[in-house]
């Protein structure tokens, strides 16, 4: 029997304010465990949580950017589960009434382009954060750092519309340049500031019913989610084809061994017994606030990404690589308005400028070379100042001192030499100084150029200009 995987997703992500969501309290990553409480957070008795402003317009952006319909009236409910990250024994969340719902994205997978629905975007609290180690003489201990406590998430949950890991992966990959480019959101899996949970089950092709689904919890990587989804579909098959039936269950990725295992089933699921949060009224927001945040929207990263390939006629895997985060796409954008070269910016951002980069903190906002300056070198080499390869040694000293390229090329003597008349006379000479070979070459064996370029740029110590050289050396060797 042939059988088609059906997944879901469920992303959380924590939203880039400076303080959480019901408190005061900051919300820096990184802190002395349990330095950023306050009573609110930590639901001591009598305490009464205030909505951050920011977090909601933050959530409304996101919900704006995958088309959903912002809800004018939202509620705020408590989940309730106990779990020693949750000092309230309950988490505010959303539930019947969310702030956002029908919304979708598209995805681009095997050169196809695919709807995929967004059932609803929620704001919730996040819990706290459990460290788990072992101790001396084989003791496990585990401890509570409740700084993340109450920090502002917004969750993501998508129509089961996706059929491969790779569409998984493809929403998944979108949906945080969204969020990245809206600046709502570092984006950071590693950090937890994005979150992914997978809901999959297998059916057979053709039938319209869904199968019993696990929920895939512990994936903190593109990668891990792939490898995830892939194991638990094979994991599905192999059940049904064995005679088995699959139950509804949650289930943790061990990234080490590539392999889910069962972390709780359907009967220990919990009952969250939902109710409206009796401390915080009604979320209402207002048609002029939407209406001012939709025109503060950037420009999304697939509209750019195909604008870059229209506009300036670029490769698409460039306008991809160049809309990878808005700062980047700013920072090209800047560089051909300086040159009017489009290919050869992209050229230059794609291969030095990131090559750099990336053996540094990667950010280009960290990048010591404007792209006026970048300009400056590009438009050296398209002058004949210097060769395409001086350039690039020109570059990582314009990287390392912030100096321009025109003082870098005067104080090291790196002008080209493209005088027709200078390379002549070093031409005639280096003929002169190998007879075996001019004759070599004017028997047929032309690939002798080579040698006598190479002679030409030693005795140049790498100044001349490789065009005329080939140029000139074509015309006195035939």
């Amino acid at each position: 029997m042939k059988y088609e995987a059906v997944i879901g997703l469920e992303v959380h992500a924590q939203l880039l304010t400076g303080s959480k969501l019901f408190c005061g309290c900051s919300t820096k990553f990184g802190s002395e465990p349990n330095t950023q409480v306050c009573p609110v957070c930590l639901g001591m008795p009598g305490v009464l949580p205030v909505l951050n402003r920011k977090a909601v317009e933050f959530a409304v952006k996101m919900a704006l950017a995958v088309g959903c319909r912002i809800n004018p009236r939202s509620v705020f409910a408590r989940k309730n589960y106990f779990y020693p990250d949750l000092p309230k024994g309950y988490q505010i969340s959303q539930y019947s009434e969310p702030l956002a719902e029908h919304g979708h994205l598209d995805i681009d997978v095997d050169n196809t382009t695919k709807k995929i629905g967004i059932t609803r975007v929620h704001m919730e609290e996040d819990a706290g954060k459990l460290l788990h180690g072992e101790g001396p003489e084989d003791a496990n201990y585990s401890f509570v750092d409740l700084n993340r406590t109450g920090v502002p998430l917004i969750e993501i949950v998508s129509e089961p519309d996706m059929r491969t890991s790779d569409e998984a992966q493809a929403y998944l990959k979108a949906l945080r340049d969204i969020l990245v480019y809206l600046e709502i959101c570092s984006g950071n899996m590693e950090e937890g500031s994005f979150r992914c949970d997978a809901n999959v089950s297998i059916r057979p092709i053709g039938a319209e019913k869904l199968g019993t689904k696990a929920e895939l919890k512990n994936m903190n990587s593109f990668k891990f989610v792939k490898e995830a989804i892939d194991y638990e579909i094979q994991r599905q098959i192999d059940v049904v084809d064995g005679g088995g039936k699959v139950v509804q269950e949650t289930r943790l990725f061990d990234s080490a061994r590539g392999v889910t295992a069962s972390m709780r089933s359907k009967e220990e699921a919990h009952d969250y017994r939902y109710f409206p949060e009796p401390d915080l009224l009604p979320l209402i927001v207002e048609d002029r606030l939407v209406d001012k945040l939709r025109n503060e929207m950037p420009e999304l990263p697939r509209a750019k990404r195909e604008r870059f390939a229209g506009e300036y006629g670029i490769p698409e895997y460039d306008a991809g690589v160049l809309t990878a985060s808005r700062a980047l796409a700013d920072y090209y954008e800047a560089t051909v308005k300086a040159t009017g070269e489009p290919k050869v910016s992209s050229n230059w951002v794609m291969g030095e400028v990131l090559r750099l980069l990336k053996e540094g903190s990667g950010d280009v906002k960290d990048c010591p070379v404007s792209p006026q300056s970048l300009a400056g070198l590009i438009k050296a080499v398209k002058d004949g100042v210097v060769s395409g390869k001086t350039a690039k040694e020109v570059f990582e000293e314009m990287y390392r001192t912030s100096q321009p390229a025109e003082e870098i090329i005067k104080a090291k003597g790196l002008v080209q030499i493209s005088n027709e008349d200078e390379l002549a006379r070093i031409i005639d000479d280096i003929i002169k100084a190998n007879p075996d070979n001019l004759e070599r070459y004017r028997a047929g064996k032309t690939q002798l150029l080579g040698f006598f370029v190479g002679e030409a740029m030693k005795a140049t110590k790498g100044k001349a200009n490789p065009q005329v050289i080939n140029k000139l050396l074509k015309e006195k060797l035939g």
